[in-house]
């Protein structure tokens, strides 16, 4: 048996733990392992008529090449934020144009035929898919094509619909939670109020959580608009009962004031979204000139994700690795892995696309004072959702 792996969209801390234990274990199966690098863009870019290296966008794996890899984070394969069902012009490769296997829908080119016959060119037997919604709601695609796929979630902003746990997430939290509290020094030296934004996208509960167990002040997420007197109101009462006079508020970069836009800029990329940021930054400004304090606005961002996994993401990512390779073993496929009710399990691979995952606001959230409220912890997920 031959099979390919990729990772795509956002890197995050145990993709490449979740590598490691798919290569290890396919070799003692004594199958081939290939990695496309970059995504998406390893199948779209590779050429089968080349007869040139291709390294570029194709890579043998075994364990040799693995063995130390998941002492580090990110993703040693690359990533990319490619959707071969949606190239434009500009990132056609040139080998593609003109080509039959390259469909032209308006200003856009759906690939997606030239990714089969890459796959069927290299005798690629079956496909793991690690990321998103949208790196595997394309993956679930190709298995509509014909193609055997498993796939695995992983997001830190975990918001895979399908599974409670996505791999990254734990780090993350980790990594924002440190943050924070380490933030409360300058900001109580100077008695301020920080502003902190974290990445999230349309989904709050990275920093729904951040700010439940750093003690936040208040806590802005992303489906719950906010009323600026109010929260001015809020945290300068905050900052007044604190004995060193300060407060922390942590928001999510999808947040948005009541009546106002969520902030994006830059150019959509292939699945459509344009780039997050600057909320946070925003919202510390309104914040000073309402109360009259200097703010110390910190975007987190990619420090969100930095560094090695923390030793759950670790588990989570070797766990679902195994649990992928059992499904081959098992002469299965068309399934995500997924931890439901706190066990490993699968669901369709299509599930992804099927909802989305967001705040339970009445179960987790008081609206009125921007805090978490988790009224009930029975019967939830150790992540809350």
């Amino acid at each position: 048996m031959r099979l390919a792996i990729l990772t795509g969209g956002g890197d995050v801390p145990g993709l490449n733990s979740c590598i490691k234990a798919v290569v290890i274990r396919a070799a003692e199966n004594g199958w081939d392992m290939v990695g496309f690098r970059r995504g998406w863009g390893g199948p779209l870019h590779y050429n089968p008529d080349d007869d040139g290296p291709q390294d570029r966008w194709l890579q043998q794996l075994s364990p040799e090449v693995v063995r130390t890899i998941d002492r580090t984070g990110g993703t040693f394969l690359h990533t990319s934020r490619t959707h071969p069902g949606k190239v434009s012009q500009k990132d056609l490769p040139d080998f593609l144009i003109g080509s039959k296997h390259a469909v032209q829908m308006g200003d856009l080119f759906d690939c997606t035929p030239h990714v089969m016959a890459v796959f069927e060119a290299l005798g690629i037997d079956a496909l793991i898919a690690i990321g998103g919604d949208d790196t595997l709601s394309y993956a679930a695609h190709l298995h509509e094509q014909g193609l055997k796929v498993v796939a695995i979630p992983k997001t830190m902003d975990n918001d895979v619909y399908g599974t409670d746990y996505c791999i990254g997430f734990s780090t993350a939290i980790s990594r924002s939670v440190e943050a924070i509290t380490a933030l409360r020094t300058p900001t109580g030296s100077h008695e301020r109020i920080a502003v902190v934004e974290l990445f999230g996208r349309n989904s709050g509960q990275t920093a729904l959580i951040s700010g439940y167990l750093a003690d936040a002040d208040r806590t802005l997420i992303s489906e719950v608009p906010v009323d600026m007197d109010r929260l001015a109101a809020l945290v300068m009462e905050d900052r007044n009962r604190n004995p060193s006079h300060y407060a922390m508020v942590v928001l999510s970069e999808g947040a948005s004031i009541e009546g106002g836009d969520i902030i994006e800029a830059g150019e959509a990329d292939a699945y459509g979204h344009l780039k997050l940021g600057g909320i946070g930054q925003h919202m510390g400004d309104v914040l000073t000139k309402k109360t009259g304090v200097a703010t110390i606005n910190q975007s987190l961002a990619y420090m969100m994700r930095a560094g090695p996994p923390d030793s759950l993401d670790r588990m989570v990512a070797t766990n679902f690795a195994n649990l992928a390779m059992q499904q081959l073993e098992d002469g299965n496929s068309g399934v995500m892995m997924a931890l439901r009710d706190g066990n490993y399990t699968t669901v369709a691979a299509n599930t992804c696309v099927q909802g989305e995952k967001r705040v339970d606001v009445d179960e987790l959230y008081d609206s009125a004072t921007y805090r978490p409220h988790v009224r009930y912890a029975l019967n939830k997920p150790m992540f809350l959702y």
